[in-house]
């Protein structure tokens, strides 16, 4: 359920240079609510530390609020529910083509990038006690995707569809999908988040698990029918009980506002995620990604015009077609 709170959404304000934790002549919002997703998955710690950060730095208490994930938090932004969001740049491409399922055919053009967050690699956990070593082996299994509305509970429906595999999807938090795997009622827990994942780490730390991946004529397949997937890895130092480094799929994620949001506001808010990059790491290891060049990892959502003022500023060169 949607929690009820007080917001105050700014629009349009032109204050001169800002520096942080001050607003000068800015009508300042006295809150701000930042979409997330479920327990157990990135989407919730790392959401957790970017809120922190930016009511320290900005002077704004900037609260959480869970989501089903990326395809709730683009709607509540989009309907200006939210003022900050979390998405990963293909479910990002369906809302703003309108298309997938989800969208119900309408385009979702008020979303506008902000920075850039980190990979979402495609993950596989088992257990040892199910035998099963391989994508292929999930056919006519039954598996826990997280969210119906996240990137995982998305894509892999779609992806099992592109193998030609017949899979029995169950839907729920990243916890419940690791506790029905713990007691046998799922074959597997496919997913998607930044790495570490920390329901894959407690269900490692509680018994025997294995991880497997795509082979190269899967994600060569899964490529050519989503091209917004990219290729991916993860390394072998991710979890205890991995052997190897695993190549795979990914989806890069971006921090995101509605168009409508105060330039200076998401110039302050960019600019304190991408300058308070030791912070965001402790808080969460994907962060090591969350860095201004990474930038270019957007190549179709149009920035924020407060956001392309910082990426100017550092020297990037915003494409025109992405400049708000």
């Amino acid at each position: 359920m949607l929690k009820t709170t007080r917001r105050v959404f700014v629009a349009g304000a032109g204050a001169g240079a800002l520096s942080l934790g001050a607003w000068p002549g800015l009508a300042q919002p006295k809150a701000m609510i930042l979409g997330t997703a479920s327990v157990g998955g990135t989407y919730f710690i790392y959401g957790g530390v970017v809120a922190t950060l930016l009511t320290e730095k900005l002077g704004i208490n900037v609260s959480t609020q869970q989501t089903q994930g990326p395809n709730q938090n683009i709607i509540l932004v989009d309907d200006k529910k939210v003022e900050l969001g979390m998405t990963t740049m293909g479910i990002a491409l369906q809302a703003w083509n309108g298309q997938g399922d989800w969208t119900k055919g309408k385009k979702f053009t008020n979303i506008r990038a902000l920075f850039p967050m980190y990979d979402t690699p495609f993950h596989f956990i088992t257990t040892e006690k199910t035998g099963i070593k391989s994508v292929a082996e999930l056919n006519n299994r039954t598996v826990g995707v997280g969210p119906r509305a996240g990137t995982p509970g998305t894509y892999f429906p779609l992806m099992f569809q592109a193998l030609g595999l017949k899979v029995t999807v169950r839907n729920g938090s990243g916890n419940d999908m690791a506790s029905q795997l713990g007691d046998g009622l799922i074959d597997a827990f496919p997913f998607a988040a930044g790495v570490p994942i920390a329901a894959y780490s407690e269900i490692e730390a509680q018994r025997p698990v294995r991880f497997f991946t795509f082979t190269a004529d899967e994600i060569a397949k899964l490529k050519t029918v989503m091209p917004e997937l990219s290729d991916s890895v993860i390394p072998k130092t991710t979890y205890k009980s991995m052997t190897e480094d695993h190549k795979t799929v990914g989806v890069y994620n971006f921090g995101i506002a509605h168009t409508d949001l105060a330039d200076d506001i998401a110039y302050g808010v960019t600019k304190a995620i991408l300058e308070n990059n030791d912070a965001m790491v402790k808080g969460h290891a994907a962060a090591v990604e969350t860095v201004a060049k990474n930038w270019e990892r957007n190549t179709f959502l149009p920035f924020h015009k407060g956001a392309v003022r910082y990426y100017k500023e550092k020297g990037f060169n915003i494409p025109s077609q992405l400049a708000g």
